[in-house]
């Protein structure tokens, strides 16, 4: 039977679901039972023996249904592996440059400290103003935000590859993670 996976996600335009998307993707082109579902639909984490939970980042912080789910299933997320990714960096160049060295947000380290996450990664984002509400508009505009999709799909699927790794049963055989 394959291990089944939960890749939950919270998204405010829909960046972050294409991102778990892809890594949805490429779990079960490597053979793994996976459903990618937004965090707020997700109240058991019974069925699953892995978990990969994302979010969008604002202003340093993880989307209020992520933060949530990361909460109220500490106890359950501690018992088996987790992987951790938040998505938000505008602009090209190196993730932990652009975010200064941010990898979580400082009020949810805690929780993610006594889970014990097996990685926890942050993703390039995507600002599309036609998406966005005025004030979001004005922002973005304000503080010369640059503008675009900026997710490297390469990146993600690697990342995903690694976990499908890591899930593979002792002595399965390699299996293929290229997802176009």
């Amino acid at each position: 039977m394959a291990t089944s996976v939960l890749v939950a996600y919270a998204t405010k335009h829909g960046a972050t679901a294409g991102i778990a998307e892809k890594i949805g993707e490429v779990l079960r082109a490597a053979g793994l039972a996976c459903d990618v579902k937004t965090a707020a639909t997700v109240d058991d984490l019974t069925p699953y023996q892995a978990v990969v939970l994302g979010s969008a980042v604002y202003m340093g912080a993880w989307r209020k249904e992520a933060a949530k789910l990361l909460k109220t299933q500490e106890a359950q997320l501690a018992q088996r592996p987790v992987w951790l990714f938040s998505s938000g960096p505008m602009g090209e160049g190196d993730v932990q440059e652009l975010m200064k060295g941010w990898r979580f947000p400082p009020k949810l380290q805690p929780i993610a400290d006594r889970i014990q996450p097996r990685d926890i990664v942050v993703f390039h984002g995507v600002v599309d103003p036609e998406g966005m509400g005025f004030f979001e508009r004005w922002i973005i505009k304000n503080v010369k935000s640059p503008v675009g999709d900026f997710r490297d799909w390469e990146a993600i699927a690697a990342w995903a590859g690694t976990i499908a790794a890591a899930l593979q049963p002792e002595g399965a055989a390699e299996t293929p993670l290229e997802v176009e």
